[in-house]
Formats: structure tokens, sequence, C-alpha cells
């Protein structure tokens, strides 16, 4: 019992510490700085779009994210959704990927313990939120938001791609984007490849942040 109770009190105590944290850190990016370059592209085939976003976030962000020579895309099994991601950057904070579907799918959008926005590049996006009767599209150019600890019912019409930037826990939304490659169609392959890019983002990061702190020495 006093073993639960010291259990208990830790876990307690790392929310309270985590949510301090990301709730009071400087972060690299932000929502508006990702959505204005994403909108930019809008109207541009999606594969040129996709490179002259990766292109203006490496320029300003050069040191903290993926090479162009590592940059793959993966599916994702998530919430009975399919889709396909290409990440960016990331850190235990924050991430930039490019996300989309080319086939139509729907299904739950997770709760998560981080904000989430994608501004839409082509394609549609319905969004059903929690305790409504009544959902909303979104199109090119539009920025969609998913705050924290909020749900919804999500659908993408084929051939929807956007950019998405995340901020908070990022550890903390694995469980949900791996859940169904874990349990449902099994692509334990898929999972590594997943966990794999993300591991060499949080590396370069690293990386990154201490030659930015030599640098100041």
């Amino acid at each position: 019992m006093a073993s639960i109770r010291r259990l208990l009190i830790y876990t307690a105590l790392s929310i309270v510490l985590i949510h301090f944290w990301i709730t009071s850190k400087t972060y690299r990016f932000s929502e508006e700085e990702i959505a204005r370059i994403a909108k930019k592209q809008v109207g541009v085939p999606v594969t040129q779009a996709f490179q002259r976003v990766y292109d203006e976030i490496a320029r300003t962000h050069q040191d903290h994210v993926l090479p162009k020579s590592e940059l793959r895309w993966l599916f994702v099994n998530a919430g009975g959704w399919k889709g396909s991601m290409c990440l960016v950057h990331a850190s235990l904070t924050e991430y930039v990927l490019f996300f989309g579907t080319g086939i139509d799918t729907s299904g739950f959008s997770g709760r998560y313990w981080a904000n989430i926005s994608d501004t839409i590049l082509t394609g549609t996006f319905r969004q059903w939120p929690e305790g409504s009767i009544t959902s909303r599209e979104f199109g090119p150019g539009d920025t969609v938001p998913h705050p924290w600890g909020e749900a919804t019912m999500v659908q993408w019409s084929a051939n929807t791609w956007m950019v998405e930037y995340g901020r908070g826990f990022i550890p903390s939304t694995l469980l949900f984007a791996l859940a169904d490659s874990v349990f449902s169609t099994t692509d334990l392959y898929g999972v590594g490849k997943i966990l794999l890019i993300y591991g060499r983002a949080l590396f370069i990061e690293a990386r990154a942040l201490l030659q930015d702190y030599v640098s100041v020495m």
C-alpha cells in the first residue's frame, strides 16, 4: 500500500513539474510562424509546396531540423484514421511535420497534453467537436486548432495535405499515435521507423542546443 501511495505521489509531482515546465519555457517555433509559412504555399503543387515550406523553416532554424536527405514519409494509424507524416523537427516540447492522406479517412482526433494546429495546403478537413451536434469544414489556407485536453471526430478527403505544429509534452502524444499500429494493424516495423526518426530528431535538437550553449560560453 505504501509503495502505491509513493507511486501516486511521484506521478502527481511529475505531472505538476512537467506542466510548469511546458507552460513557462521559451519555445523555438510558434503556431503563427508555421501557419504564415504554410499559407504562402497554398495553390502550389503539393510536393513543391512542402519543399518550399521545409526550405524556409530550415533557413531560420537550420541546425534544428532534420536534413533534407533524412526526410521520410511514414504511415500513421491512429484513432481509426489512416495518414502519412514527414517529420521536420521534434524535441520533447515541440514538433513540426507534414501530414496528409491519399484516401478518404476519418476517426477520433485523440486527446493530447499538447496544443496542435494544422494549416491546410490542399483538400478538405472536417472537425466535429465533442459536445456539439454540428461539424465544421476547413479548406486550403485555413489553420485548424486542436487545443490540449480537447477531443473531436475528424475527417479528411482524399489528397488533403497540411503542415502541422505541436507544442506541449510531445512524448505523451506517442501513445495515441502508435496504439493502432501496435494493437490493431500490428505494424511494429512501422512503429519502429517512427520511433527511430523521432529519436534522430531528438538527437539533432540536443546537439544544436549544446552547440548554442557552448557558443555563448
